[in-house]
């Protein structure tokens, strides 16, 4: 897990530098979020250098969420630690997504592997700026492979949002504090439906964005949905033609609290 930032002169790059001393294994997880106090925070999912051979364990249900701190706007970093000593494994492929929210809160959204068959997104919540955290069974999927999946955050006008991938169907929810909001789907038949993302306006109206028939070194389209601030459907959902192999769309709410959409 290589990191680097913008010196104090700010025109280079420091040296990268690997973050990763008592884990192994990166793979599809690894995740930043920071704030305006200075706090940097690095995830990813592996395994402990400690339980490599002869736990018991073997393959997905060792890995863990990992996690990283800076206190000193990224120029130092703490030794990594797991985030959480509840054993739920972490699915090697899937993307995970670290959040820091407006007061300071850390999230972290992941999915698990547990007994191969268990791949359900976990929600991880620490309001002590990453020395504890708590976690929530969010979704369950019974899959018996590995989806390749990815998942979001967006806050705006006192709304935090989160957006998953459950069973070929996107999902997004309210967070407020360790709560969650029932999952949202994306409206339509859910078939081959990922990358989830999603944008927040200063009114509080929600833009919900995925791709559908991507895949293995394939491209497809992406769709959209725009939810008010009581999380209703706004108009039909949109499909546009066009997304390249490995992309996926992401939303941006404007100053106009409209949005735009980049691919």
């Amino acid at each position: 897990m290589l990191y680097t930032r913008i010196n104090d002169a700010g025109d280079a790059f420091e040296p990268e530098r690997n973050l990763m001393l008592h884990s192994f294994g990166l793979d599809g997880g690894g995740s930043i979020g920071a704030d305006v106090d200075g706090d940097v925070y690095v995830t990813w999912h592996g395994v402990a250098q400690s339980e490599a051979k002869g736990t018991g364990k073997e393959g997905e249900a060792r890995r863990r969420v990992w996690l990283t701190r800076s206190a000193d706007n990224g120029k130092t970093f703490s030794e990594e630690s797991k985030a959480w000593a509840q054993e739920t494994g972490a699915c090697g492929c899937c993307g995970m997504k670290t959040f820091v929210s407006q007061n300071g809160d850390v999230y972290a959204l992941y999915r698990s592997a547990t007994e191969s068959v268990h791949r359900d997104i976990y929600l991880l919540h620490s309001r002590d700026r990453g020395k504890t955290f708590q976690g929530k069974l969010l979704h369950r999927w019974n899959i018996n492979a590995c989806p390749m999946s990815s998942m979001d955050f967006a806050e705006n006008a006192n709304t935090l949002v989160c957006a998953w991938e459950t069973g070929g169907q996107v999902y997004w929810t309210r967070i407020s504090g360790d709560r969650t909001g029932e999952p949202t789907a994306a409206p339509g038949e859910g078939k081959g439906r990922k990358h989830p993302r999603v944008a927040v306006n200063a009114k509080g109206e929600v833009l919900l964005v995925w791709t559908e028939g991507t895949g293995w070194q394939k491209g497809g389209s992406f769709a959209y949905q725009l939810y008010d601030a009581e999380g209703r459907p706004t108009s039909e959902a949109k499909q546009v033609p066009g997304i390249p192999t490995w992309s996926f769309a992401a939303p941006v709410h404007m100053a106009d609290n409209g949005f735009s959409v980049l691919y």
